[in-house]
């Protein structure tokens, strides 16, 4: 099999549930204890930071393993979905897993892989964990898919665990209330292991200190210790956040440089500063130099894309994968702060998120161009600009995202803004031909 055959064979033939939504979602650990056993443990010969969360965990994920690598430590990162292209949802010093290993690891255990009857991401979690082994890695970065309790990923050992935060998203799995939700990324608290809560929450709160006291599990919240001040933005190009850290009242970095410029990130530099803290308890050191290259360099490290990504100026393009009701309240809150003569938003979404809670939060004085990403769980763009209509926001519907940014680059002028997003697919679309 060649690289083209394989990922096909892993697209098509494999349930996958970015694409086709709840036909793939496997609601135990069975099958990947079944793969990790196969292959030997792999999850168990490496030390793992885990997260899990509704948004900010692939920032958080990054933040730290660019750090990590700064370190000098061999630093493996896992995260889901890839935007461009498979590869980046694997990777270790930053470097994507290369096409071979991939191509080799298939032929080598599809037959009876297939006994397993593995999902997409189950595959793919033993992929990783297989290569991060092989790869002898100091340490890794794992980003759960879904959840926390049943996610494929709840298998590796980690130092510390993190939640990031608890809102709405996946409801038909993780259920419709915030307590709900937060006991199954709870599930992800282990034993005497310190575990990190990004952001207070009367809801959730309760649920994680009785977990992890159950687990006699040290926690603490990230935004009870951790205070960014004297925040501002870069003068000369606007691309990098500059700000203090403090812990509590104490000034711990001055003139902190990160190049993640949504407002949004202010919470996921929180919690991962909380992390580094913790993890410079054991017996990796952090230095000061580390810490700043790794926020500094986060991009160039890891590869991160699509949050609050901006791709041209004039007219200003700016795409975001914010695609539940919380993330989404904070773009609109950030585009809302944005200086432009008109505002033009590209938007496609997904079939099983909360679409009239999404829709009534999005600025009215704008056009929309509605469109479908090209995968079985994209939202008709008919039925997305019926509703969005009834909300009270004016557009036209267009066959593809590339067509619906094409007519908006045409319409746009200048001192325009086009925002791309709605979902994660929509943006890897928009990335794909940019």
């Amino acid at each position: 099999m060649n690289y083209s055959e394989v990922l096909d064979y892993m697209y098509r033939q494999l349930p996958m549930f970015h694409r086709i939504g709840a036909a793939a979602y496997k609601a135990n650990l069975d099958n990947t204890h079944a793969i990790c056993k196969l292959l030997g443990n792999p999850e168990l010969k490496f030390p793992s930071i885990h997260i899990a969360g509704t948004n900010g965990k692939g920032s958080t994920s990054n933040l730290i393993a660019s750090v990590l690598q700064e370190s000098g430590l061999k630093t493996a990162l896992f995260t889901s979905p890839h935007l461009k292209e498979f590869r980046e949802r694997i990777r270790v010093n930053g470097i994507m897993i290369p096409e071979e290993k991939i191509i080799e690891f298939v032929e080598n255990y599809r037959e009876v892989f297939e006994e397993i009857k593995p999902s997409f991401f189950e595959w793919t979690f033993g992929l990783a964990v297989h290569y991060f082994a092989e790869q002898k890695v100091d340490i890794a970065v794992i980003e759960t898919g879904m959840g926390g309790r049943l996610d494929s990923t709840n298998v590796v050992s980690p130092l510390i665990t993190i939640i990031t935060n608890i809102g709405f998203d996946h409801m038909a799995f993780l259920g419709d209330k915030l307590e709900t939700i937060a006991i199954e990324k709870a599930g992800i608290i282990k034993d005497k292991v310190p575990v990190i809560i990004g952001e207070t929450h009367r809801k959730t709160s309760s649920v994680f200190i009785e977990t992890a006291k159950l687990h006699n599990s040290k926690i603490q919240f990230a935004d009870k210790n951790y205070f960014l001040r004297n925040i501002k933005l870069s003068e000369a190009t606007a691309e990098h956040l500059i700000l203090d850290v403090y812990d509590h009242k104490k000034l711990i970095f001055e003139q902190l440089y990160c190049p993640l410029t949504g407002n949004y990130q202010y919470k996921n530099i929180r919690t991962a500063f909380a992390a580094l803290t913790e993890i410079n308890k054991t017996s990796f050191k952090l230095s000061e130099e580390a810490i700043r290259a790794g926020f500094s360099n986060v991009l160039k490290n890891t590869g991160f894309m699509g949050r609050w990504q901006k791709l041209q100026e004039k007219p200003l393009v700016i795409c975001d994968t914010a695609h539940n009701e919380a993330g989404i309240k904070l773009v609109v809150k950030q585009l809302s702060q944005q200086s432009f003569k008109h505002l033009h938003f590209i938007l496609g979404m997904v079939n099983d998120k909360e679409i009239d809670q999404i829709l009534e939060l999005l600025p009215k004085r704008a056009t929309y161009y509605f469109c479908k990403a090209d995968i079985p769980r994209g939202l008709d763009t008919n039925f997305l600009a019926g509703k969005a209509i009834l909300k009270g926001l004016r557009g036209a519907c267009y066959p593809s995202v590339k067509k619906a940014y094409d007519a908006a680059m045409h319409n746009s002028t200048t001192n325009d803004l086009i925002f791309i997003g709605g979902s994660t697919f929509t943006v890897a679309e928009i990335l794909n031909f940019i």
